[in-house]
């Protein structure tokens, strides 16, 4: 299940947000972090500028 991002984007130059896994956008008080459905580690370090799972989300009617 995927939530929706918040705004503004945490990293907005993150492919986290861009990618089709999709992310999930975890929020506390103070921070958000963006976990990744694919990775062993969960909440990769921010900004995510090169993964080797990347694949890009199929651009929506919205774009």
């Amino acid at each position: 299940m995927s939530t929706p991002p918040p705004e503004p984007l945490p990293f907005p130059e993150s492919l986290c947000h861009r990618c089709a896994a999709p992310p999930r956008y975890v929020q506390t008080r103070t921070s958000t972090f963006i976990m990744c459905p694919l990775l062993p580690q969960k909440y990769a370090p921010q900004p995510v500028r090169a993964c080797s799972l990347f694949v890009a989300r199929p651009p929506s009617a919205e774009e």
